[in-house]
């Protein structure tokens, strides 16, 4: 057998999986509440059950996190719609022409896990969400993708390669905001007032 589904008191229903990638019991939570974990050769699904049970305080708190997330996810009317996409694909055509990126194919899609994705054939993809975030914000994801047309992991490599264009994103110092890893997704938690300052744009 290679998966079950164990409920756990005070947890609920986890998916165990065995992993031939993994080399350590590792847990992730995606949203809106699927908990997994993966299960490395020579670990029995007993051990990885007692693992996953001393981690009930931090698979809730992640929980919590991704629910915080889902629930600020504004809804747009088509107009809005429209209008984000429009702002989000030309603002990443700028980007990608001013920096010598080429991607293929880009989309905007309502997305509830991820700000943004890059395919093996560089196609990119844009949470729609993106543009209740300030600029600066929408650009370092922007910036964030079209790194992964030419590295396509999250190795040193690719961190040293986003670097050097972290300069040309000019984040005030009154946007504070934190990167928080939850399973193989980021969400992103802005503490500035995005909604307001997207209320006061002006798209052509």
């Amino acid at each position: 057998m290679r998966s079950k589904k164990i409920n756990l008191p005070n947890i609920g229903l986890v998916l165990f999986e065995k992993s031939q990638r993994a080399k350590h019991i590792n847990i992730s939570v995606k949203p809106p509440s699927a908990i997994r974990v993966a299960i490395p050769k020579g670990i029995s699904f007993e051990k990885a059950k007692k693992f996953a049970q001393t981690k009930e305080i931090w698979i809730k708190r992640t929980l919590n996190k991704v629910q915080q997330h889902l629930n600020s996810s504004i809804k747009l009317n088509p107009v809005e719609k429209n209008n984000a996409k429009i702002y989000l694909l030309r603002r990443l055509k700028e980007i990608a022409q001013e920096h010598g990126f080429i991607y293929n194919k880009a989309t905007v899609r309502n997305q509830k896990t991820r700000w943004g994705s890059c395919s093996g054939k560089n196609n990119l993809s844009l949470n729609i969400q993106l543009i209740n975030l300030p600029h600066e914000l929408i650009d370092y994801v922007i910036f964030h993708e079209l790194v992964h047309t030419k590295v396509k992991n999250h190795s040193p490599v690719f961190w040293k390669k986003l670097d050097e264009f972290k300069k040309h994103i000019p984040i005030e110092k009154t946007y504070q905001y934190i990167f928080v890893k939850v399973g193989l997704f980021l969400l992103l938690v802005c503490k500035s007032k995005a909604q307001q300052l997207r209320q006061d744009d002006q798209f052509c």
